[in-house]
């Protein structure tokens, strides 16, 4: 793994593509996905993420089952949530779901949690959206007892009390996967993330670069407020897109129906306008590696790097050409992200690294007894025939 952390992200939406006319089913989406997540491990990349959404036009409900499968599928990518609702999603759904993960995965998981941006989601899973904010620290703040404490008492105001309950399976080694927090527009969500000395990811695939700036900083200097260390050593990601083509002129030539009519471009600025305003770069491949190695002007020194590519009607085979490409350039690229990189800037966690940190691995299976016999695991006795 290298110091920078280089991948890719997927939203899981089904879109037209507008050069055909033609709409993929949902089971040809979800399985390209899984196509796309070992083509990107195939390239280089160290991190595959997808989202979570449960309503159409997107395939990326259930994120946990995507990411098991792929990790079955893969050796040594870190497999991602962009994002898991912590808003509308039980805590202690997702302390089993991504502790079973990592054991499954060895350790290749991690989490980026959010609160969503699709508003009529919280009534579906029972939530007031006008309490998304409360739910999403409520609910984190318990995600993080549930993971650390082998029992749990608990109360609040967002779900029902917990008596003496140990989530199982425990952290694969003692060590609980890595958070990220992911916001666009949140300041309580980059103040949560520094908070707890987590990781504060800023997707800013539509903002400006003073915006991005402006987040970045605040997580910053709140990290150092509450005595993680310096500004330079929070952990920072940031989000980004691209479309490569061998000279930017065929580029601009093949994604412009793209852009013009896709659901989350269409009918706004045009191209140019986008890609002067945004993260976009719809170029050459050395142009993509110049505008990514850019964003440290205005993020700093950073942790993760992760493209969104998959999206806008773009055919699977235009996806995995756009992964060769990008495997092309990783080593400059990587070379560009470690130049002039600051000795006390950490490297971006892994469970290996989380693991070391925490003195070592040790097993923290708790063998309780049953709620009906009594009995332990460790007492049973084998009956013979």
């Amino acid at each position: 793994m290298s110091d920078m952390q280089i991948g890719i992200f997927s939203v899981g939406d089904v879109t037209t593509d507008p050069t055909t006319g033609r709409t993929p089913s949902e089971h040809e989406r979800i399985k390209s996905t899984v196509a796309i997540a070992r083509k990107a491990e195939e390239v280089g990349l160290d991190v595959f993420a997808t989202g979570e959404h449960h309503n159409p036009p997107f395939i990326s409900s259930n994120p946990t089952a995507t990411l098991a499968y792929i990790g079955a599928q893969t050796e040594r990518i870190v497999l991602s949530t962009a994002t898991t609702l912590i808003t509308t999603t039980d805590p202690v759904l997702i302390a089993e779901d991504y502790a079973k993960i990592q054991h499954l995965t060895d350790g290749r998981v991690d989490l980026m949690m959010g609160r969503g941006n699709t508003g009529p989601v919280y009534p579906w899973f029972g939530k007031d959206i006008r309490k998304g904010i409360e739910l999403a620290i409520e609910n984190y703040a318990l995600l993080r007892r549930l993971w650390r404490e082998d029992v749990v008492d608990w109360q609040g105001k967002h779900r029902t009390p917990l008596q003496g309950y140990t989530s199982t399976p425990r952290p694969l080694d003692g060590a609980a996967p890595f958070v990220w927090h992911g916001s666009i527009r949140s300041p309580e969500i980059a103040e949560q993330a520094a908070y707890y000395g987590d990781g504060f990811f800023h997707n800013h695939i539509f903002w400006p670069a003073s915006h991005t700036r402006q987040m970045v900083a605040l997580y910053r200097r709140r990290f150092e407020h509450y005595g993680h260390g310096t500004a330079d050593e929070a952990i920072v990601g940031l989000g980004g897109q691209f479309f490569m083509r061998r000279n930017s002129q065929e580029a601009v030539r093949e994604f412009r129906p793209y852009f013009d009519n896709a659901p989350v471009y269409g009918h706004g600025p045009s191209l140019e306008d986008f890609t002067s305003q945004t993260p976009l770069t719809v170029g050459s491949p050395q142009q993509v590696l110049e505008r990514t190695l850019s964003f440290r002007d205005y993020a700093g020194h950073y942790q993760r790097q992760l493209f969104l590519i998959d999206h806008a009607g773009l055919p699977l085979k235009t996806v995995l050409e756009q992964l060769d490409l990008l495997g092309e350039i990783l080593p400059e690229m990587r070379k560009g992200f470690a130049e002039g990189r600051p000795a006390n800037v950490p490297d971006a966690p892994t469970h290996a690294s989380l693991v070391a940190a925490a003195g070592g691995a040790r097993d923290t299976t708790v063998h309780a007894a049953d709620d009906v016999t009594g009995a332990r695991a460790e007492d049973a006795v084998e009956v013979g025939a």
